[in-house]
Parts: structure tokens; C-alpha cells; sequence
């Protein structure tokens, strides 16, 4: 008895002991990456954003900028990989519908036998002796394949809208190419336009900041009035400074389309010298370009892809009200030795209703009903926003065509004078300050071309995407950068010819 009282102490002290111990085992204490850890990933982080693309071998032409941007940009990547995602929950969901096949195997141990007694009931007495029909130690096992044909049709719709919802990506990846096949558009013409004109403004800071140098020397020896002097000085700085103000801005078109294109920051490359400035023509009626936007827009395919996942869902909810039947089969194993069959197979069929699930059949109706409703106006509102970016892009496109032409007329208004002025300066029959004025302007009125130009191109390709025209083609003769720029230079005559003559 002094032995029970002991262990009982015993226990009672140390168990509080063991608790808390155990309570501090589970507590988690965050842990900080160190600057080394981080440190560990800059090479690999640096080696898989830059080290598998094809290196830059000559001047970058337009169709080459949105190959590497279709093949390297990292925002494209993302797309990419989650549509990889969608399909294999596609896989995933398709494995929901084959039958389950569940094996399970168990041992039990107990220290006394699972004995027992029976009693009679009329007279309360014990009618057998104690017995027993089981081991101290057992082994089980159990292979049971079942088949639930509710649980198949639901598990077969929730496929189909995930095979739906792959291609509403494949739509968003259309959507994300399209808008990035853009932006290649603009900061291609941009870096264009600024490397034809960083020589040029360089040449002007200079002739200029030498021009200053010897203002501030006449301006010294007082060999003109202190007035002309500082207004002569003035003039100069203004041009340095605006010169200075579109040097950085040039400076800063290349970096924009390496980024786009994933190019590692700091390298220099050249931008391939395009063949004049074209104007592309939209010879396609309005309406015909209302048609091909509703049929090709990005947004509205997924827009009936969300309609289609509507509608299953509404399928599937009425599934769900209808009989369960299930179907089983098992094979089954137990090392008892008091049992006559150690290993046995059964074979069932049962089948299970909630019958209150009745009462919800008229609002899952109507709910259903309500969506198809909802999708519906959501598409009509959808399709409204499309034709007005249609006409806006239309619209736009025009507009920036007569902006362009209007700065063509005036750069060549602009280079003459400034070819008249230089001759001047050359004879000696003009100031030198004159020349550089003409000259600025000449800079300023050639910015403003490229600008105008580049912003037209925009349009235009603005305009190819509210038709919902893709930039690259179906199928490729390969994914490397040559065969990559001939599919979008094929495409990009597919698209002149289309928009152009209203053919697909």
C-alpha cells in the first residue's frame, strides 16, 4: 500500500514536469533568413533569369524584340506556367472518376484476453461459463474497390469546368501575349527613334557647351554689351538644358525594351534600322471589325467559357439530389485462430437518399436560373465594352495617322531651314548662335517625328489587338529566336492584310 502512495506521488509530481516539457518542444520561434542565406541564391536567382537565352548576335530588329519577349519575358513565364497548373488539375479532377481502391492492414495487442459471459435473460443468472473468441494479438488486412455512380457524376462535371477553366488561360495567356506584343511595339520604335537621334543631340550638347565656352569669354573681356552678352549666354544654356532633357529621355528607351525583352540590365545592343515609315492602311469596314472582335476577342471566348462552367455547376448541384448508388467489392484477411475462415470476399450494393435534399430542388432551380441571367447580362455588357474599344481604337488610329503626317510635313519644313541657316553660318552671313537654334529645332522637330510615328504604331497595334488578332500564329516551324521573328513577321503580314482588306 506504501507502494501505490509512492508511485502516485511520484507521478503527480513529475507530470506537470512532462507536460510542460512537451508544451515547449511544440513552440516554434521564427527564424530569419541571414544575409548569407539570401546571399546563396543571388548566382542561381541570376543564372535562371539570364542564363539559358540565346545571346544578342547583331542589331534587334522589331520581329526579333518579340520573340525573345514571347520566349524570355518573365511575366509571360508566370502565364505559362499557370495554364502547366490548370492542367494537371485537369489530371487531377479526371482521376476523381475512377473507383476507389482502398488498402488498409492492422495489428492489435492486448495484455488480457477479450473474454465474456452470457446471462440469462428471464432468470438473470449466467447461463456459459466465461470464453473467449479472439487472440491477444491480431493481424488484419483489407482490399476493398468501391464505385459510387453519384460521386462519378459530379467528379465528371467538376472535370469538365476544369477543362473549361484551362481554357479560359489559354484565353489569358492570348490576352497577356497580345498586351506584351504591345508594349515590344512601342519601346522597339521608341529605342528606333532614339538611336537615330542620341548622335545627333551629342553632337549639338557639344557644338553648344563650345559656343558657351567662348560666350563666357567674350562676355569677360567685355567685347559686347553686358545685355547681349547674357541674353546670347542665356539662349545657349536653354538649348543645353533642353538637349540635356531629351538625352536622358533617350537614354532611357533602351533600358525599357531590354527589360520587356528580359535582356540583363547594363548591356548595350543595337536596334536594327527600320526601312522608312510606312503608313498601314485600314481598308476593313467598321462593321466587319465589330465582327471580328466580338468572334476573336480574348475576353468574350472567356466569357462563354465562364457560362459553360455556370451551367455545369448547376448540373452538378441538381446531381447532388439524386440517389447515391455504390457498388463494392473487398477481399479480407484476419489471423485469428478461433475463426473457422481466415480470409473471405464480400460484394455489396447500396444506394442512399436524403430525401429533404427534395425541398432545394426549386431553389437550386431558380438560382440557376438567376445565373444563366446573370451570365448573360455580364456578356452583353462585355460585349458592349469591346465594340466601344473597337471604335476608340479606330478612332485613335486615325487621329495619330494625321498627327504623323502633319509632323512629317513639319520635320521637313524644320530639316530645310535648318540646312538654310547652316549654309548661312558656313558662308559667314549668319551667327553662329542661329545655327545651333536651327539646329535644335531640327533635333526637337525629329523627336517629335519618331514620337509621332512610334505613337501611331502604337495605334495601330492597338487597333490589331481590340480585334482580337494574334501576334504569332497557331503553329511555328520551331521555338528558337530565327524561326520565332519569322512567324511574327508572317504574322505581321497576315495582320496588315487582314486589317487592310477585311480577309482572314
Amino acid at each position: 500500500m506504501q507502494a501505490v502512495k509512492q508511485a502516485r506521488s511520484w507521478t503527480f509530481r513529475w507530470t506537470p514536469l512532462a507536460v510542460a516539457v512537451a508544451l515547449t518542444g511544440c513552440a516554434v520561434t521564427p527564424q530569419p533568413l541571414s544575409v548569407a542565406d539570401r546571399q546563396a541564391t543571388l548566382a542561381a536567382d541570376r543564372q535562371a533569369m539570364f542564363g539559358s537565352q540565346e545571346p544578342l548576335a547583331g542589331p534587334v530588329t522589331l520581329q526579333e524584340a518579340m520573340a525573345r519577349a514571347l520566349k524570355y519575358n518573365l511575366d509571360y513565364r508566370v502565364k505559362l506556367m499557370e495554364e502547366a497548373m490548370a492542367q494537371r488539375q485537369l489530371d487531377l479532377s479526371s482521376l476523381d472518376m475512377l473507383p476507389k481502391l482502398a488498402l488498409a492492414a492492422g495489428y492489435t495487442a492486448r495484455n488480457k484476453d477479450n473474454a465474456s459471459s452470457s446471462q440469462n435473460v428471464a432468470t438473470g443468472e449466467q447461463s456459459l461459463v466465461p470464453s473467449i473468441s479472439s487472440e491477444k494479438h491480431d493481424r488484419t488486412a483489407d482490399l476493398n474497390l468501391s464505385w459510387n455512380v453519384l460521386d462519378f457524376g459530379v467528379s465528371y462535371f467538376s472535370a469538365q469546368q476544369q477543362a473549361d477553366r484551362v481554357l479560359i488561360l489559354e484565353q489569358r495567356k492570348r490576352k497577356v501575349a497580345q498586351q506584351l506584343m504591345q508594349q515590344v511595339r512601342e519601346a522597339w520604335w521608341q529605342a528606333a527613334g532614339a538611336q537615330q537621334l542620341q548622335g545627333r543631340v551629342d553632337a549639338l550638347l557639344k557644338q553648344a557647351e563650345s559656343a558657351l565656352g567662348d560666350a563666357r569669354q567674350v562676355e569677360q573681356q567685355k567685347l559686347r554689351s553686358p545685355l547681349d552678352a547674357l541674353n546670347y549666354r542665356r539662349q545657349l544654356l536653354d538649348v543645353i538644358r533642353q538637349m540635356t532633357a531629351v538625352r536622358s529621355a533617350l537614354s532611357q528607351a533602351k533600358p525599357r525594351l531590354a527589360a520587356i525583352m528580359n535582356v540583363m540590365p547594363g548591356q548595350d545592343f543595337q536596334i536594327a534600322q527600320p526601312d522608312g515609315m510606312p503608313v498601314p492602311t485600314l481598308g476593313i469596314d467598321i462593321d466587319k471589325m465589330e465582327d471580328m472582335a466580338l468572334l476573336n476577342r480574348p475576353e468574350v471566348v472567356e466569357a462563354h467559357y465562364n457560362q459553360r462552367i455556370s451551367a455545369l455547376e448547376t448540373r452538378k448541384a441538381i446531381a447532388k439530389l439524386l440517389p447515391g448508388l455504390e457498388f463494392s467489392v473487398g477481399q479480407h484477411y484476419d489471423s485469428n485462430k478461433f475463426l473457422i475462415n481466415n480470409a473471405w470476399s464480400d460484394a455489396g450494393l447500396r444506394i442512399s437518399w436524403n430525401l429533404l435534399n427534395l425541398f432545394s430542388a426549386g431553389a437550386i432551380t431558380r438560382t440557376a436560373q438567376a445565373q444563366v441571367e446573370v451570365d448573360k447580362a455580364q456578356r452583353m455588357a462585355l460585349n458592349m465594352a469591346v465594340l466601344t474599344q473597337v471604335h476608340v481604337a479606330y478612332l485613335d488610329y486615325q487621329g495619330k495617322a494625321r498627327q504623323y503626317e502633319l509632323e512629317h510635313e513639319l520635320n521637313s519644313v524644320d530639316q530645310a531651314i535648318y540646312e538654310q541657316t547652316r549654309n548661312a553660318v558656313d558662308s559667314g552671313a549668319s551667327a553662329r548662335l542661329q545655327g545651333i537654334l536651327a539646329d535644335a529645332n531640327a533635333v526637337f522637330s525629329s523627336l517629335r517625328l519618331y514620337q509621332s510615328y512610334g505613337d501611331m504604331q502604337n495605334a495601330y497595334g492597338l487597333m490589331g489587338a481590340s480585334l482580337g488578332l494574334d501576334p504569332l500564329p497557331a503553329s511555328t516551324k520551331g521555338y528558337d529566336l530565327a524561326s520565332l521573328s519569322q512567324a511574327f513577321q508572317g504574322a505581321e503580314n497576315k495582320w496588315q492584310g487582314t486589317v487592310a482588306g477585311g480577309t482572314k
